[in-house]
């Protein structure tokens, strides 16, 4: 390993992060997984054209002396908005993956762009499938759930990759797996209530997650076969994370909470416009990162309260 990249990992490792660097040649394989799942019809056509279409394998022309990717796991919590409804108060958690990651990708860029600089190196944001990159790094490893794992971690991450010329001297690059962990272990399908967590392969049947579902835009309703009682998160679903064996020091961690008093609920639930809502409710939306989601919590907060 070269001493710009050891000493990378050793800043990183001080700060809670980890973090990995493989050559940029390996970019078309990461493109060709995702056309191969495609043409061998593993994703659903709304949910290929919605998702995946934002993806960009291309070299930045910012950067095109690129050499390598830098992938970093941050340790993130969960979140969680007491919303007051009919007088009573409602917890109601945001998952890790949600909570201030426009925030922590400038952080680490940031971070890394301030250590590159001292080596004569510079990066470019990267628009790539982080998970099917941090897995194949190395820097993690797939839960049956489809969800990426870092050891330390869990599934309680933010995953942030940049584009760097720092030259990769000791590639770690290698086939995507899944933790050993889930060999035996069917937690996970059990507690998804919808059935995308199958038996019958172990790609996620993505359009059966609420996940997807509930970050639609706010005037898509709810599948007619979901039922109310599945929702559990104000965006995303918790319900595979929570079961699982490698979460179970993390599951309780909780970090930014904020209380939204009955009036301010309503307010939310009405879907009034940011721009006409009280300063201190705005802010304590941006705060927990729902100001993302702002046109889907009408729908999402009105069939968590059912």
């Amino acid at each position: 390993m070269g001493a710009s990249i050891h000493e990378l990992f050793v800043q990183m490792k001080e700060r809670g992060f980890q973090a990995q660097v493989v050559s940029i040649d390996h970019i078309p394989s990461l493109q060709q997984e995702i056309e191969r799942r495609h043409r061998q019809n593993l994703f659903n056509k709304d949910f290929y054209k919605e998702r995946l279409g934002c993806f960009n394998f291309r070299i930045p022309r910012g950067l095109p002396e690129a050499r390598s990717l830098i992938v970093v796991a941050v340790p993130r919590p969960q979140t969680q908005a007491i919303f007051t409804w009919k007088g009573e108060r409602r917890p109601l958690i945001l998952p890790p993956t949600y909570s201030a990651d426009s925030e922590t990708r400038r952080q680490v860029e940031d971070l890394l762009a301030k250590f590159l600089s001292k080596k004569g190196y510079r990066l470019a944001s990267t628009a790539l499938p982080l998970k099917l990159l941090a897995v194949q790094s190395g820097l993690g490893q797939y839960g049956r759930n489809n969800i990426c794992y870092v050891s330390g971690m869990g599934s309680f991450l933010q995953l942030v990759a940049v584009y760097s010329d720092l030259p990769c001297e000791k590639d770690t690059w290698q086939e995507a797996s899944m933790m050993k962990a889930c060999e035996k272990c069917q937690l996970c399908g059990k507690a998804c209530p919808t059935g995308a967590i199958s038996s019958d392969r172990f790609l996620l049947h993505a359009e059966r997650c609420i996940v997807y579902h509930n970050e639609k835009k706010g005037d898509i309703p709810f599948p007619d076969w979901m039922n109310s009682a599945w929702h559990n998160c104000i965006v995303g679903c918790m319900h595979c994370q929570r079961t699982c064996p490698i979460n179970r020091n993390f599951i309780e961690w909780i970090g930014e909470k904020e209380q939204f008093s009955e009036e301010e609920t309503t307010l939310v639930l009405n879907g009034v416009p940011r721009d006409e809502l009280p300063v201190m409710t705005l802010r304590k939306l941006e705060k927990l990162s729902l100001t993302d989601y702002f046109d889907s919590l009408p729908r999402n907060l009105t069939v968590l309260f059912k």
